[in-house]
């Protein structure tokens, strides 16, 4: 949660860094503030709301114009969204501004510490502990640089903190722990930010810091030390994407422009996969094949919508591999006392990388001598970092809070590691896996054509408006489908919905079903048709008791229409590979209701895109 910048250079450092900010604006939004440095003196904007808020106050009192300055975008977590509590604090003997994102558990102490020396608080965060400990260190005449370190020695819990002092207006300091932050490097001018899409305007090399890793930067270049000062090794990289990847194009929203991005997502992520003769060619998996045909059980560890991509995989890599797979909620992985040992795979699915519960699972899980294998979408982030191997998804930035193209992509980097292991253990041929390969190919297109035909999804979303509660019904890979259609309205629509397996209709959910409620079905293509029977029968038991049934089924299959009062098609696919069609039109039918509700669908409320807190 929370975004971070930092810039020293040649340009106006106020215009690039409210435009960083505004481009992660959707790491948090309950505030926004900026801090420059202008001839030995600190000047501090801040305000709560979103950053038009902001851009009113610089409006009103404008900031001189320098070359150095620092900003925070807002998720509260100590405190409630405030102009006093809003980022950046600076030491009450202002020598010092300073941004932070993460918890710092044992801030009550090191608060009273403070006080004791004087300091004067003037917010209810945790973070104003941080920086009024870096400003009575610089009061004793020690550099921002080693402050920083000393500071976060003394830290626990999850921290990136970004700080400027009024007496050196030549560099900016951060030190992260468990909590994203890059270095861009351009030509004569530095950045720091929580994510790249801070700077991609003004460079495409970049550099991820390790854990307990310090950076000082100057227009010069930087420097990376680990928190005792010693120097520390960093890997650059390159940013594969550019600005207008972070733009809208001509959508009103970025959700709405990721969802339209789908079909191409899903294509660079099964781009360079396998070769002619239906080989796959993981080459991010970096686990020999010796150890994968030992493994005996796989578990499957994400929050969320990756939570629901998890189980889709459960079904597909055991169908393909035969080995038992798991599908756990990080938050709740380690405290359960799991079974891991050696012969144990853990997959963790994040799209940030930098998940806190998530993190917080792979370590467990290492501590027991299992393997870990990452999916995400972010080159260097601390997850596929800390695991053994990694398998990105290629899915570009994704703005929007609510998780689309992620979804999708995590379920395509899922079903290629589960032919992957198949392949490995023996348990398919090449002629199969380049069958399935063939398959998942052919996603995208038919992905499109859900896209090019979506009114009649926009048109039940008008319809449905005044709708005060909404199921989702689904068995076998559907029941995912359906659970991420519900929490699709939720996060955005801030509609009551809830998905169920549509077996345990008769076990409790169909007593929520009263006359005019809607349903939505997703009823398995017919390659199954014991399966394809039984939601059948599920259908009708709901609309005999007055449901409104949206009835999605693949093209052809008309067995539904007695019972469907809405149906929306899909073209054919096999089963295992339905979700990545289902779920497009829940995306759709969420992010018109909440377009029709007059809400902000990038930035619904109380939500941000990363977790970076337990």
């Amino acid at each position: 949660m929370c975004g971070i910048i930092g810039y020293v250079g040649p340009r106006a450092a106020k215009d690039v860094v409210v435009e960083g900010l505004r481009r992660m604006e959707y790491r948090g939004y309950d505030s926004s503030g900026i801090a420059v440095v202008d001839e030995g003196s600190l000047h501090v904007r801040k305000k709560a709301g979103k950053i038009s808020n902001l851009d009113a106050e610089l409006a009103l009192a404008p900031l001189p114009t320098t070359h150095i300055g620092i900003g925070h975008t807002r998720w509260a977590t100590h405190g409630g969204p405030t102009d006093s509590n809003a980022h950046p604090h600076v030491s009450s003997n202002g020598r010092v501004a300073l941004v932070h994102n993460g918890i710092i558990e044992n801030f009550a102490s090191l608060r009273a510490e403070a006080e004791a020396q004087g300091a004067v608080f003037a917010s209810e965060t945790d973070t104003e502990s941080a920086a009024q400990l870096l400003g009575l260190e610089l009061a004793n005449g020690v550099d921002l640089f080693d402050a920083i370190r000393s500071v976060a020695r003394r830290l626990e819990g999850a921290f990136t903190l970004v700080a400027i002092a009024a007496d050196q207006p030549d560099r900016v300091v951060a030190a992260r722990r468990n909590s994203p932050l890059v270095v861009g490097v351009g030509d004569g001018e530095m950045f720091l930010a929580s994510d790249v899409a801070a700077f991609i305007e003004f460079t495409s090399s970049a550099v991820e810091l390790g854990q307990d890793q310090a950076v000082e930067i100057t227009r010069d270049g930087y420097r990376v030390t680990d928190f005792d000062g010693l120097p520390a090794e960093v890997k650059p990289y390159e940013v594969t994407w550019d600005l207008s990847a972070a733009e809208k194009q001509g959508y009103d929203w970025f959700m709405v422009k990721e969802i339209h991005e789908q079909p191409q997502a899903v294509a660079d992520t099964l781009l360079g996969r396998h070769t002619v003769d239906g080989q796959l060619t993981l080459d991010e998996v970096r686990i020999s094949p010796e150890t994968l045909r030992r493994i005996d059980k796989i578990i499957i560890v994400a929050c969320g919508t990756a939570f629901y991509s998890g189980l889709v995989a459960k079904y597909a890599i055991e169908h393909w591999t035969r080995i038992p797979c798991e599908v756990e909620i990080a938050s709740e992985f380690r405290y359960r006392d799991p079974i891991i040992d050696p012969m144990t795979l853990v997959v963790t699915i994040s799209q940030s990388g930098e998940t806190a519960d998530t993190l917080m699972a792979i370590r467990h899980a290492r501590e027991q001598g299992a393997k870990i294998i990452a999916i995400c979408n972010t080159n260097g982030a601390t997850i596929p970092r800390e695991s053994d191997a990694v398998i990105y998804t290629h899915a570009g930035p994704e703005i929007g809070v609510a998780s689309t193209k992620g979804y999708t992509t995590q379920i395509v980097a899922c079903y290629l590691l589960g032919l992957y292991l198949a392949q490995v253990r023996g348990m398919k041929f090449g002629d199969e896996i380049a069958e399935v390969m063939e398959e998942l190919a052919s996603m995208p297109a038919k992905m499109q054509t859900m896209l090019d035909n979506q009114q009649q999804v926009k048109d039940l979303a008008r319809d449905l408006i005044d709708a005060q509660s909404v199921l989702f019904l689904g068995r076998h890979v559907g029941y995912p489908v359906a659970l991420e259609g519900a929490l699709k309205l939720k996060e955005i629509a801030y509609l009551h919905a809830e998905g169920f397996a549509a077996g345990e209709l008769k076990h409790g959910p169909i007593a929520l079903v009263e006359e005019g409620v809607p349903v939505f079905v997703v009823v398995p293509p017919r390659g199954r048709d014991q399966l394809h029977d039984k939601v059948i029968s599920n259908i009708q038991e709901v609309r005999a008791r007055g449901a409104r049934t949206i009835v999605l089924v693949e093209e052809g299959d008309d067995e539904v229409l007695p019972y469907s009062d809405v149906t929306i098609r899909h073209p054919k696919c096999s089963t295992l590979l339905q979700p990545l069609l289902a779920v497009v039109p829940l995306q759709i039918f969420a992010a018109e209701v909440a377009t029709l509700k007059g809400y902000d669908v990038d930035q619904p409320r109380n939500l941000a895109k990363s977790v970076t807190v337990e």
